[in-house]
């Protein structure tokens, strides 16, 4: 049942250091009902998406930041009851301010900058984004007069300046054009004779109109998706990591026979009392923050021009989405503290918050390392990217039975089958060199190993 009073819904403040959130969902439109604590929209606020539940039951009367937008923390999304909240009003709601200079922020509109906080311009109708207006006033333009192809018919920032462009364009081609001198007029002369007609061409099937300049089309069997903004950001990390850093990648085997044994006795024991999946993951991740203790570079971050090092590891491990809709990175908080149990721990508790959405920006940030585990999924060797601004990433691969040489009894050579795993690092060549981040995977596969079930 609507209340009589309108409730706010605002972007949350989800860390101390997050100052705003993109909306990339909502469950809910205007005129529909919605009950208290279900999940209204889903944010995402420094790569972390997450799930917004209603502040109260009611009638969605309107929403004012719409998919894809980014608001400041604070900022009113929607409300639910008050008046009017037994009807959905046609058009989202109208704040009627002008488009002029220090014109005030009352309503978000469709126009995808970050601060586009809707306002309508002059005639009441027309919704833009403060970075329009400001725009529209800085070159007097009539934004009213200009298509738009938002939603709605909004006027985006794209619109804008196409026309402010096309503006100037036509002023500069005018100024340029030389006038002509000044002088007599000839005689009239006789008009030439028309030309002889063309001959009639031949039909033909009018070819389909180009698509505008820009637009993305899709062809015969093709289905056009947007990309999320949890994708766009993970193509916007990749690439700058790969631009940024001089990767190198190599690649170690590991037998993991100790490991199986001892995984092998721990696992029921730590199903039944602490309700934790002891996975391979836990064992490569302890023995990778004891190893980082030694080879700090691995640990550390090039900043400006210094290397800094630390006595800490907050240890990142790569989380796939269902669906193939995100990768997202959180990491288990001074891991040097934790043992084996307590690593198994963090790992889960990571999972699964992130496949949940229950994640915040604290969990994501400040990674100092990070592991990948696609051997899951039967992988053998890769060549993962570093996740910035870290220098390096290490790559656990499947793990399966292979012929491996190893000693009898009388210490001869013989063909036995082990768990082999390998091992994949990326580095930054730039500040780590080959030797250093190959002793350090060394130090790694050692202790694997040679697993002493009392030491970790």
């Amino acid at each position: 049942m609507a209340s009589d009073t309108a409730i706010d819904v605002v972007m949350p403040q989800m860390g101390v250091s997050v100052t705003e959130g993109t909306v990339t969902r909502w469950f809910k439109q205007v005129g529909e009902t919605v009950a208290a604590d279900e999940t209204l929209l889903e944010i995402s606020p420094d790569k972390v998406d997450t799930e917004v539940p209603s502040p109260a039951s009611g009638v969605i009367t309107a929403i004012l930041v719409q998919e894809g937008e980014t608001v400041e923390v604070g900022v009113l999304l929607a409300t639910i009851g008050g008046e009017g909240a037994g009807a959905a009003p046609a058009a989202p709601v109208a704040v009627p301010v002008s488009a002029a200079p220090g014109a005030s922020v009352a309503a978000a509109g469709d126009d995808g900058e970050s601060d586009d906080d809707a306002v309508a311009a002059g005639d009441g109708r027309t919704f833009v984004s403060p970075v329009v207006a400001r725009i529209a006033a800085e070159h007097r333009v009539d934004v009213a007069a200009i298509p738009g192809t938002g939603r709605g018919g909004r006027v985006t920032k794209k619109d804008i300046l196409a026309f402010v462009e096309g503006k100037l364009s036509t002023a500069a081609a005018t100024a340029a054009a030389p006038s002509a001198p000044a002088q007599a007029l000839p005689a009239a002369s006789p008009a030439p004779p028309p030309p002889a007609a063309a001959p009639a061409p031949v039909a033909a099937k009018a070819p389909a109109a180009p698509a505008p300049a820009g637009e993305v089309v899709a062809g015969p069997g093709e289905t056009l998706e947007p990309l999320t903004a949890m994708r766009r950001l993970v193509a916007e990390h990749m690439r700058r990591s790969v631009d940024a850093s001089a990767h190198v990648t190599a690649a170690f085997e590991i037998d993991m026979s100790q490991v199986v044994a001892i995984r092998s006795k721990l696992k029921r024991e730590y199903e039944a009392q602490h309700g934790v999946n002891l996975t391979y993951l836990a064992f490569v991740a302890r023995a990778t923050v004891e190893a980082l203790k030694d080879w700090p570079w691995i640990n550390g971050e090039l900043r400006g021009d210094r290397i800094v090092t630390r006595n800490y590891v907050n240890l990142g491990i790569a989380v796939a989405l269902e669906g193939g809709k995100g990768l997202i990175v959180p990491n288990i908080k001074h891991a040097e503290e934790k043992n084996l149990l307590g690593i198994a721990r963090g790992i889960k508790d990571l999972a699964d918050r992130a496949r949940t959405k229950k994640l915040l920006p604290e969990d994501v940030g400040g990674g100092t390392f990070t592991i990948t585990n696609p051997g899951g999924w039967g992988a053998f060797v890769g060549t993962p990217i570093i996740n910035q601004p870290q220098v390096a990433i290490l790559d656990m691969e499947a793990l399966v039975k292979r012929p491996w040489v190893v000693q009898d009894e009388f210490g001869n050579d013989v063909i036995g089958i082990r768990p082999i795993m390998n091992l994949c690092i990326s580095f930054d060549h730039r500040i780590i060199d080959g030797a250093y981040a190959h002793q350090f995977v060394k130090q790694i596969r050692e202790s694997l190993q040679g697993w002493d079930e009392s030491s970790y």
